[in-house]
């Protein structure tokens, strides 16, 4: 236990460090910088699994820093890098055969782990570094503007009914208030009513229907009921009509946010 908390507590210490070293200020908030940190992080604990000398280790990361510079810079594509790695490792072998002695310092056995470790960590994923470098991200949207329909002050005692909620034939007929015009109308009625109460109490006496015989009074009421269907279904379309061009506006509303 106490060992895998210090080697824990010694992986923190080295991630901050190279952290520091690297410039990493938004790990927290930045992806590219996160996964980078833990490029370079991966490669020093694996050259320190393989018992390298400090100035091997310093070598091992110039060529992972290079690879990323390459790939970062002069856009290799991962065949172009294949070979210059192997050009670099070329020059690793007996000295009378070293054309460089920059990478001398790794023997054969060294050289070829170095090369086994850079295709299960850099080369395996590739496409993946070329995303992080030359694909543009979008930007987190963390506001949006909207634009919002308030309800309309209601004159009456009851609000306008919700879509969802009531039918607007029944609103209509048992809930809506009445319009000026049908108030009107039943006050004229009203004072009308007196006046008009003589005549009609000495037309009582008499029988209104005199004269008329049934299929006279039948195709009078099929008028009126016809009168009264096509004032009906006329206000019906007309309610229809205002609906669809409410739900038409809304619907552009909606496209527009």
């Amino acid at each position: 236990m106490e060992l895998k908390l210090s080697t824990l507590i010694s992986y923190i210490c080295l991630k901050m460090k190279l952290a520091m070293f690297l410039n990493c200020k938004n790990l927290q908030t930045c992806f590219k910088e996160a996964i980078l940190l833990d490029y370079y992080v991966s490669g020093f604990l694996w050259a320190k699994g393989m018992d390298f000398s400090i100035i091997q280790y310093s070598k091992f990361m110039t060529l992972l820093d290079m690879l990323l510079h390459n790939l970062k810079t002069l856009h290799m594509s991962l065949e172009d890098s294949l070979k210059w790695l192997g050009e670099v490792m070329a020059e690793i072998g007996p000295p009378h055969l070293q054309k460089n002695e920059k990478w001398s310092i790794f023997d054969i056995k060294q050289a070829n782990a170095i090369i086994d470790y850079l295709k299960i960590s850099l080369f395996q994923h590739y496409k993946l570094y070329e995303f992080l470098f030359y694909s543009t991200r979008e930007e987190i949207v963390i506001g949006t503007e909207q634009t919002i329909e308030t309800v309309k002050p209601s004159g009456g005692l009851f609000p306008n009914p919700l879509e969802e909620g009531i039918s607007f034939d029944i609103y209509s007929a048992f809930i809506e208030p009445p319009s000026t015009l049908d108030t009107e109308m039943k006050g004229l009625d009203q004072e009308q009513g007196p006046e008009e109460s003589q005549p009609e109490a000495s037309a009582s006496d008499t029988d209104a229907l005199v004269g008329f015989t049934i299929e006279d009074i039948k195709s009078v009421l099929a008028q009126v009921t016809d009168d009264i269907l096509i004032g009906i279904q006329t206000e019906i379309n007309e309610k229809l009509q205002i609906q669809e061009e409410a739900f038409n506006a809304r619907i552009e509303k909606l496209k527009k946010a």
